[in-house]
């Protein structure tokens, strides 16, 4: 890499185009870092912000090789991209971080999981099966993913009773021993070529029970020093293991019994790491830029309590997009909305997030609480 990371003659291709790419850019900013975006969507987030926006397929072979190809570093915003492109621009020099080799292991599910086996990671035990198979009354309770294709809590599905059984997939999947798990964590880790590592602290996780996504989150979370110590260094583990150089999401359950359990990974900026914007003395955006041009890493320190709700799109309302509430909760002390400049609404899908900040973090989730009844994403 050119010693000069900076400026006009530096160029940083960003693969995909949305909020994560926003947000990415917004920090990226701050150092004059020129980001390149490529994205199918000629509205995306990144559109109107990054330096240049080209228009294309993520998963075509042609489109991606050619834009890489005058970048100085590659990364991605999203995995389901054309893996072969980026080993061809590897293979020629260029710098593509996470690295192709990683974005395979991840992208499918079924060899994610063979992964943690393989290197001693702890996971839920399971089973790989074909498109042929078909779940039975036996095997139940059971967790269905497909391996590949899966996104925004799409692709994943808690399979119960025999009613259920209509709706399992009927593809490549992994199949889960359901864990009655305390809580759902998370923890953001990032490695730069040099291997310094650093992570931040744990995230506390709930999920909307029907979009299957993140509905609030919030740090410091809820569990003892103990525990904590334990999920940082098998954040560091996985990073380490899988040799990446970037940003690596680690979801884990914390299971009734005590046990961190690995969930799924995601190499890039998370949904779970976006308070840290406003709580953390260096963000997981500028953390993940960091690591991929090779600087020393920011501090991950917290500097203040801090949750964040997702603005999702109401049930029952598509078209172009209206935020109810918003002007109300930004009158609020400690509130600080991200909106993702999506045009258009639908059922579920992620339009911004909320930040609230305060000095504990009972306030905070009083806050949250509030804020999560006042805005509603309507068309």
């Amino acid at each position: 890499m050119k010693n000069k990371w900076y400026g006009d003659d530096f160029k940083l291709g960003v693969v995909g185009g949305g909020q994560l790419g926003r947000m990415m850019i917004q920090e990226a900013i701050n150092l004059d870092i020129q980001i390149h975006c490529l994205d199918p969507d000629p509205n995306a987030p990144c559109a109107k912000i990054a330096s240049t926006f080209t228009v294309g397929s993520l998963n075509d072979y042609d489109t991606l090789y050619a834009f890489g190809k005058d970048k100085d570093v590659i990364t991605v915003e999203i995995e389901n991209v054309n893996i072969e492109a980026l080993k061809k621009l590897e293979s020629e020099g260029k710098r593509v971080f996470p690295q192709p080799h990683v974005l395979e292991i991840i992208k499918d599910k079924g060899v994610q999981k063979e992964f943690y086996k393989t290197h001693s990671l702890p996971t839920a035990p399971f089973e790989l099966k074909d498109e042929n198979f078909r779940l039975t009354e036996k095997d139940l309770p059971v967790v269905q993913k497909l391996r590949t294709g899966g996104y925004d809590g799409k692709g994943v599905q808690v399979i119960k009773t025999t009613g259920d059984l209509t709706d399992q997939f009927n593809a490549p999947c992994v199949l889960e021993e359901l864990i009655p798990f305390e809580k759902e964590i998370s923890v953001i880790v990032a490695r730069n070529e040099n291997g310094e590592v650093a992570s931040f602290p744990a995230v506390e996780c709930y999920f909307n029970p029907k979009a299957n996504l993140v509905e609030l989150l919030f740090c410091p979370s809820k569990i003892d020093a103990e525990t904590e110590e334990s999920a940082q260094l098998l954040a560091r583990q996985v990073i380490e293991k899988l040799e990446m150089v970037g940003l690596l999401a680690v979801e884990m359950f914390l299971s009734k019994n005590g046990d961190l359990l690995i969930n799924e990974i995601a190499p890039r900026p998370h949904n779970s790491g976006h308070h840290t914007i406003e709580c953390n003395e260096t963000s997981q955006f500028m953390q993940h830029i960091r690591a991929i041009l090779n600087l020393p890493l920011g501090s991950t320190k917290a500097t203040r309590a801090g949750a964040m709700i997702n603005l999702l799109g109401e049930p029952n309302y598509e078209g172009k997009v209206k935020y109810e509430g918003l002007e109300e909760a930004i009158s609020m002390e400690g509130v600080h909305p991200h909106i993702y400049g999506k045009s258009s609404t639908k059922s579920f899908r992620k339009m911004g997030h909320v930040t609230l900040t305060g000095d504990t973090i009972e306030e905070v989730l009083q806050k949250a609480e509030k804020v999560k009844k006042m805005i509603k994403v309507i068309a």
